[in-house]
């Protein structure tokens, strides 16, 4: 059947992900925002969990399974420690509603076409290591906050907002319209991250290789570089978040 004009064809409902690893299943358990539908769980990984304060009632309903079990639910190569958890994705965030007010020691993150689990469970990680208020990310060029991803997370993604957008360099604008001061990561940049202002941040990130796209970079307030040795190309994306959000945080 044709649809008219008027009409929007309705996305499809979400499915449950996957999320394994112990901190990464021990953090997902402890979220009330997050909706759990199973647990399975190896003895030594159930007493892993008893031994680190998980809630009586969520041992009790814990799928005892072989490992070589917990192999088939997911993957393969998914390096699950004994422990996997079929849960729903975590209610959307907006931008406004996770970044505003903008406080002043607590950093935004944001995240241009980074697209790699592993890096971008790393920098989630790094957020919540520096009390980052909000991870912002493209909504389309993101993979699922489960799997891999949360894995390299370690429970940091239960911790700190995700914020999808359609489009980074409005979110930018609308960080600026809420009193940030959007700095963007760029090896080419004039001014040193040292010089970082104390005003509330958000620190933009690029892809590796690519970095920045020009209009995301246009869009910033700065653009400030990680000084490194001449030999050294660049550093990863996960390694240069950490240090600029340590900065920041030196800066105030």
């Amino acid at each position: 059947m044709a649809i008219s004009r008027r009409e929007k064809p309705k996305k499809p409902p979400h499915q449950p992900v996957w999320i394994y690893g112990r901190h990464a299943v021990a953090a997902a358990l402890a979220n009330p925002a997050r909706k759990i539908r199973r647990v399975a769980a190896t003895k030594n990984a159930r007493d892993w969990l008893e031994k680190n304060g998980a809630d009586p009632a969520i041992i009790a309903k814990l799928e005892d399974a072989r490992p070589e079990a917990i192999d088939r639910l997911l993957h393969a190569g998914a390096v699950h420690q004994g422990l996997a958890a079929q849960a729903d994705d975590l209610p959307r965030t907006r931008l406004k509603d996770a970044c505003s007010p903008a406080e002043l020691g607590r950093p935004v993150l944001v995240l241009d076409q980074i697209t790699d689990p592993q890096n971008i469970g790393a920098l989630f990680r790094s957020a919540a290591a520096f009390n980052a208020r909000a991870v912002i990310v493209q909504e389309r060029r993101t993979p699922p906050l489960s799997g891999a991803l949360a894995k390299a997370a370690a429970g940091a993604i239960e911790m700190i907002p995700c914020v999808p957008v359609v489009n980074i360099a409005r979110a930018i604008e609308g960080l600026q319209g809420l009193g940030y001061f959007c700095a963007g990561l760029a090896g080419e940049a004039e001014n040193d991250i040292a010089a970082l202002p104390a005003s509330p941040l958000a620190l933009v990130m690029g892809a590796e290789g690519a970095g920045l796209r020009q209009l995301v970079g246009e869009t910033c307030d700065g653009l400030y570089r990680i000084p490194i040795a001449p030999g050294v190309e660049s550093l990863n994306v996960s390694n240069a978040a950490a240090i600029s959000l340590y900065e920041a945080a030196r800066a105030r």
